[in-house]
C-alpha cells in the first residue's frame, strides 16, 4: 500500500514516546530492496527485470544479486571523497572505488557490494518492513562518513565530514569541537524529559554540550532500556536515542566486518520490550534507520540539499544528501506500506521540533519535510506481537571469520579509541562509569 503523508495537525498527538535507533553502514537496496516483490511501487530491485550493474577497474560486470554474506570482512569505504567516486555516472562507481582501494580483492568481495538480501533472511528488518511503513527515499544526510552523519541526525550539521583514526590525527582537533546546539538543548528548554542508552562508548559523547553533567546523567546502559521498557508508560523518556555496541564480541551495530545478525538481534530485542508493554506501545513512534550506505550500492541518485547554516565545515558544500539508508517507522499508528517522501536524518528533528514545539537548530533542519505516520483514526490491534530470532542463524557463523572481525579495526573503531584515549575522552567514559554504577547501585536497593 502506498500512501502520502499526513499534511493535516493531529489535534491530540498519541504518540508519547519515540525511540530512535540508528545503524551501521548498509544501503537501501542492500537491506530493504527486496520489499519490491511486497510492494511493486517500492524504489526497489525486481527480481524480474534486467539486473543494474557496476564495473570494476579491469571493465569486469557486477550485477545486483542476492547474497547470504553476513560478514563483509573488507569494510568498503564511505569518506566523502569515496562516496564521490561512488556516485559518478548515475551511481556507477560502487565496484570500482572499492577495486581502486582494495586491488587484492576477489571477485566475490566485490560482488558484495553490489548484492542484496533475500527475503526474510533479515529475520527482524523484513518483519517490521512487512508490518508497518517503509521509507524508501530516505537519505543520510550528507554524502559521508558515520560521524558527521551522526551528528547531523542530532544537531543538523557538522563541523567535520572527516573521520581521523589516531590520536595524533590533526583532524582529532576538529572533532573536539562539534560546539553546536543539540535536540537535547532543545529539549532541555521546554523540560522534555530525555536519555541516552548505550552498549559501550557513545558516539554522541564527541558532541561537546554532552560533557555537561547534567547531560552525562541522562546516558544510561541498555540494560536501563529494558528495565524502563517494562515500568509504567509514564515514566518512560519522551525521546530515546540508542546507540549499538560498536567494538568487542557483542558488536550488534552492523558496521562490516560485524556479523549482520547480530544486529538483527539488537533491532528484535528494542521491539520486543516496546511491545511487549501494552500501554508504551500505544503511545510510542519507533523509528529504526541507518546512519550511511558503509560503501555498498544502491541505484538513486541523490537529490540536492540545503545546506545548514553555520556552525558547519567549510571545506564541504552540503548541497547533496548522502546515499539511501533502510528506514522504518514502527509503531500502532503507523500503516502497513511505503512512504516515498524524500527524507534526511534532519526529518526526524524537524518531527521533534513541530511535535513538542521546540526552537529550531539549523536551516537544513526548517528545510526538512518532517516524517509522518499518516491519519489513523486508532492503533492498530494486527500488529506483529514478537520477533523471534531463530537459534540456529545466530549459530551458523565461521569461527574463524568472527576471530578475525574481532581483530579488525574500521574507521568508526578507531576514531572512538583515539577519542577515550585524550585526556578529555579518558574523563567521559569515568563520568559514564560512574553513572553506570549509580544506576545499578539503584536497581540493586530499589
Amino acid at each position: 500500500m502506498h500512501f502520502m503523508p499526513n499534511k493535516s495537525p493531529n489535534l491530540e498527538d498519541p504518540i508519547k514516546h519515540v525511540v530512535f535507533l540508528m545503524m551501521e553502514n548498509h544501503s537501501f537496496d542492500q537491506m530493504l530492496g527486496i520489499m519490491k516483490t511486497v510492494y511493486p511501487e517500492l524504489e526497489g530491485i525486481d527480481p524480474k527485470a534486467p539486473p543494474r550493474f557496476n564495473l570494476d577497474n579491469a571493465g569486469a560486470k557486477y550485477e545486483q544479486r542476492p547474497t547470504t554474506e553476513r560478514q563483509m570482512m573488507l569494510d568498503p569505504h564511505h569518506e566523502a571523497e569515496h562516496v564521490q567516486i561512488q556516485l559518478a555516472g548515475q551511481n556507477g562507481g560502487f565496484v570500482k572505488d572499492f577495486s581502486t582501494f582494495y586491488p587484492a580483492s576477489t571477485p566475490q568481495d566485490r560482488q558484495c557490494i553490489m548484492g542484496y538480501y533475500p527475503m526474510d533472511f533479515l529475520p527482524a528488518l523484513h518483519a517490521l518492513a512487512k508490518e508497518f511503513t517503509i521509507c524508501d527515499h530516505w537519505h543520510a544526510s550528507l554524502p559521508g562518513p558515520t560521524w558527521p552523519n551522526r551528528f547531523f541526525v542530532l544537531t543538523g550539521t557538522t563541523q567535520s565530514v572527516q573521520m581521523f583514526e589516531s590520536s595524533q590525527d590533526p583532524e582529532l582537533k576538529s572533532w573536539l569541537q562539534e560546539t553546536q546546539d543539540t535536540i537535547f538543548d532543545r529539549l532541555d528548554e521546554r523540560k522534555i524529559p530525555w536519555k541516552i542508552y548505550y552498549h559501550d562508548i557513545p558516539c554522541s559523547l564527541l558532541l561537546t554540550h554532552q560533557h555537561r553533567i547534567k547531560n552525562l546523567m541522562k546516558y544510561a546502559p541498555i540494560d536501563e532500556f529494558y528495565a524502563a521498557a517494562c515500568g509504567p508508560e509514564a515514566r518512560f523518556p519522551a525521546f530515546s536515542f540508542i546507540e549499538p555496541r560498536y567494538n568487542d564480541a557483542g558488536q550488534n551495530d552492523d558496521h562490516p566486518p560485524h556479523d549482520v545478525m547480530k544486529a538483527q538481534k539488537l533491532i528484535a530485542d528494542v521491539y520486543n520490550a516496546i511491545r511487549s508493554n501494552e500501554d508504551l506501545w500505544r503511545s510510542t513512534l519507533l523509528v529504526v534507520v541507518y546512519d550511511e550506505h558503509g560503501g555498498f550500492y544502491d541505484h538513486v541518485v541523490p537529490p540536492k540539499a540545503v545546506p545548514p547554516d553555520k556552525p558547519r565545515d567549510p571545506n564541504f558544500d552540503f548541497i547533496q544528501y548522502g546515499v539511501r539508508v533502510p528506514a522504518l517507522l514502527i509503531s500502532p499508528w503507523a500503516k502497513k506500506g511505503v512512504l516515498s517522501t524524500t527524507f534526511d536524518h534532519t526529518s526526524l528533528l524537524r518531527y521533534l521540533i513541530e511535535k513538542w514545539n521546540l526552537r529550531g537548530l539549523t536551516d537544513r533542519v526548517s528545510a526538512a519535510t518532517p516524517i509522518s505516520l499518516g491519519n489513523l483514526s486508532s492503533p492498530r490491534t494486527d500488529c506483529l506481537k514478537f520477533i523471534s530470532i531463530p537459534s540456529q542463524p545466530m549459530a551458523l557463523v565461521d569461527q574463524a571469520r568472527e576471530t578475525a572481525a574481532l581483530k579488525w579495526r574500521n574507521s568508526h573503531q578507531k576514531g572512538m579509541a583515539a577519542f577515550k584515549s585524550t585526556w578529555r575522552g579518558r574523563c567521559l567514559t569515568t563520568a559514564l562509569a560512574a553513572v553506570r554504577w549509580i544506576y545499578r547501585a539503584r536497581r540493586m536497593f530499589a
